[in-house]
């Protein structure tokens, strides 16, 4: 496969760079699109409410995709993502009254295990990613339910004001779940391009047998993205039961599908080898502001559509992705 790009590329370098252009800056564009857009036909897009609560409810939907590019660059898949995110959330909350770094640290190496355990079995028992974190999906979903003892809610400690304040607060008058996750982001995006992990899970993605002749510790690179995709859905699962003021263990149906969507929709490559952390977060936020378009449109009272539509809408921008990926795909290697 590289060594295909490699010769489309020296054919004709005009095409190569040009579907990397469209790649890296089309996304962007259309959310700047679709914010002037909003500006222009919805009184109060722009308030500093609508700005907070997008970004504070949306920064969970980028923590896990942040995960998720770095998984799917090497070619894998984690389907596991949202119920850990239910799992983490109920940690946090049964471990808030031992206060907020106990509550913190616990929903990220609950997380984490869960990703540990992903990692050691797709790289010690080379099980497929798919049947392997689709297993987790449901040991994780039921955790969450047991450790909830099948209540719908685990309420946090009243007493830990610091716990719900990463989840409700603001600091410099951006919300507190924002600068988590674009703090995250910045060291993702260092961490890929200019860390040897991300340059190696970067190499593993676009062949695994060459980096493995290139010496490079596949198994090693493959268990660290599954244990950042875990940590980084436990950190969202935290700031989920932050937000709420209880752990929620029904909550995350589907987010995984929303976190490979905008992994996806950011130009990371599903067969691996190719991603940006930035453009990963751009698609992320581009499809949580087509659902916070639809709410302003539905205030309108013009149309009317059901929260159910944001599934078909999150599918279809999937679907048209990746078959513009495949497309692109085939004239650059005939190119």
């Amino acid at each position: 496969m590289l060594s295909t790009d490699r010769k489309a590329a020296r054919a004709n370098p005009g095409r190569t760079q040009l579907l990397s252009a469209l790649s890296q800056y089309g996304v962007l564009a259309t959310l700047i699109l679709l914010i002037v857009f909003g500006a222009l036909r919805y009184t109060g897009f722009m308030s500093e409410y609508n700005f907070s609560t997008f970004l504070r409810y949306n920064s969970m939907f980028g923590l896990i995709s942040l995960g998720m590019c770095f998984v799917i660059i090497t070619g894998g898949i984690d389907l596991s993502v949202g119920s850990v995110v239910a799992m983490s959330s109920v940690v946090a909350a049964l471990l808030s009254p031992y206060g907020v770094v106990v509550a913190v640290l616990g929903a990220v190496a609950a997380g984490g295990l869960v990703g540990l355990i992903n990692g050691l079995v797709i790289t010690r028992l080379n099980i497929q990613p798919f049947i392997t974190t689709l297993a987790t999906l449901l040991g994780a979903r039921g955790m969450a339910l047991l450790l909830a003892r099948n209540q719908s809610g685990v309420g946090i400690d009243p007493g830990n004001t610091a716990l719900t304040w990463l989840g409700q607060g603001d600091f410099l008058r951006l919300p507190v779940p924002g600068v988590i996750m674009i703090i995250a982001f910045v060291i993702g995006g260092i961490a890929l391009r200019s860390s040897p992990f991300g340059r190696h899970a970067l190499a593993i993605g676009g062949g695994e047998d060459a980096s493995k002749l290139m010496g490079l510790n596949v198994g090693r690179i493959k268990l660290g993205v599954y244990v950042l995709s875990g940590a980084l859905a436990g950190l969202a699962g935290m700031i989920l039961a932050a937000q709420l003021g209880a752990g929620q263990p029904t909550e995350g149906l589907g987010w995984e599908l929303s976190a490979i969507a905008g992994v996806v929709v950011g130009g990371t490559l599903l067969t691996g080898g190719v991603g940006s952390v930035w453009s990963t977060l751009v698609g992320a936020m581009l499809l949580g502001l087509i659902f916070n378009i639809l709410n302003f449109e539905n205030g309108k009272g013009i149309i009317s559509l059901s929260p159910y539509w944001q599934s078909v809408i999150r599918g279809g921008f999937l679907l048209l992705v990746v078959v513009l990926q495949s497309r692109l795909g085939r004239q650059e290697g005939k190119g």
